[in-house]
């Protein structure tokens, strides 16, 4: 079949998996020609790795440090009259190149939340790697099931406290707008930190070391966005914003619990980047897009594989990694700087429909939306019939 993109709102509901591999191997040669840390490590659990920061640092494991990957994601396998899901593209690309290159690598698509899976992964650990030193946590879901009640939690994207009007790039219509979101009631704002929050990373990290599984010295990370003064509203002092704060707890927890083992446990500080997630968020699509026009003209705009590869080289691995004042591994100071946010102010406040190309980034901000689903790839021909089919290899 021809695949083209079929865009709903802020989602896109197909997915080209030739452009997905020709994406992942875009991310593989970037990883290849950066330098490595000199620590590296060897065996490698990635929570959420199939797009975005999580396929991003399962790929900078194997291909930039050499590292036996285990790949865990919750991905719709395609049928002969529809496409998969992005992720299982990528992550048939993934283990391909793995393939290719000689490195162990094996996958389990499934509920991350569950025990059931829990033990399947440590299973895997246990008869072929032994022990873990890094794991990645990753997830992004709109629902969770509770393991131990069966209750199902959903998430919101809500302000807390009062409710907030503001400026929104309307991608549907690719027109400047407003958007009022209600203030999220105490229901939502729980549900969306029993979703989001660290409580499922400290279950899986407590399963791996009841299991046995940790490495001595293992390190692990979770990853959250922060923003400043622009996002606050909607996303830093808002339930996701919660839901994020309740990581730091859990990195606490962690490292408590691993002492012996002297496990790190770090919450990480991202840039912001047009991530499936993202997208759905309001008003990111406007701030990101003024980002990108920023950044990019400072030439200081990194994209997910960019910022993976530089947590690994700069902090994960460093002798000096850089923490925020809460204790967080910053790879977002870059974003953040006052110079930068001053001027995507300034972009936000005056910026009008007429003027989007001229202001804002929205054309890269675009091409970046559809690449998550392996569109507008270069040296892809998408008039071509491309069969919709593909298997992932050491699939369990």
């Amino acid at each position: 079949m021809v695949i083209q993109p079929k865009i709903r709102g802020f989602i896109c509901t197909n997915a080209h998996p030739v452009g997905c591999e020709a994406h992942v191997q875009e991310q593989i040669a970037y990883v290849k020609s950066q330098p490595q840390p000199t620590n590296k490590p060897k065996n490698v659990l990635v929570i959420g790795a199939s797009t975005g920061y999580g396929l991003a640092s399962r790929i900078t494991a194997a291909f930039g440090c050499g590292a036996k990957t285990l790949g865990i994601f919750f991905e719709k396998e395609p049928t002969e009259k529809k496409t998969a899901s992005a992720g299982w593209y990528n992550t048939a690309a993934f283990q391909k190149a793995a393939d290719e290159a000689g490195l162990w690598s094996k996958n389990i698509n499934g509920d991350a939340f569950s025990h059931e899976l829990k033990a399947k992964a440590i299973n895997v650990i246990k008869e072929e790697l032994g022990e873990i030193d890094l794991i990645i946590y990753s997830l992004a879901s709109p629902r969770r099931t509770d393991p131990d009640t069966g209750e199902v939690y959903s998430s919101t994207l809500k302000p807390i406290g009062q409710t907030v009007t503001t400026r929104n790039l309307n991608t549907s219509k690719r027109v400047i707008d407003s958007v009022t979101v209600e203030a999220a009631t105490e229901e939502e704002i729980q549900g969306t930190v029993d979703v989001m929050g660290g409580a499922d990373w400290e279950l899986w990290i407590n399963a791996l070391n009841e299991a046995g599984v940790l490495a001595k010295g293992f390190k692990t990370t979770a990853y959250t966005y922060i923003g400043k003064k622009l996002t606050w509203p909607i996303y830093g002092h808002a339930t996701i914003g919660r839901a994020k704060e309740d990581l730091d707890r859990a990195a606490a927890a962690i490292k408590t619990s691993t002492s012996d083992l002297s496990g790190e446990a770090y919450v990480t500080s991202l840039n912001a980047v047009v991530t499936q997630a993202s997208s759905a968020i309001p008003i990111m699509p406007l701030y990101i897009s003024a980002m990108f026009k920023v950044m990019k003209a400072d030439g200081t705009y990194e994209g997910t594989i960019e910022q993976i590869q530089a947590l690994f080289n700069e902090n994960l691995y460093s002798e000096s990694p850089r923490f925020d004042e809460a204790g967080r591994l910053s790879q977002n100071y870059k974003e953040l700087e006052d110079s930068v946010q001053d001027r995507v102010q300034s972009i936000w406040d005056s910026v009008e429909t007429e003027t989007i190309d001229e202001l804002t980034d929205y054309v890269g901000y675009h091409n970046e939306f559809l690449k998550l689903f392996g569109f507008n790839v270069d040296g892809v021909d998408y008039d071509a019939d491309v069969s919709p089919l593909a298997e992932i290899n050491h699939l369990i």
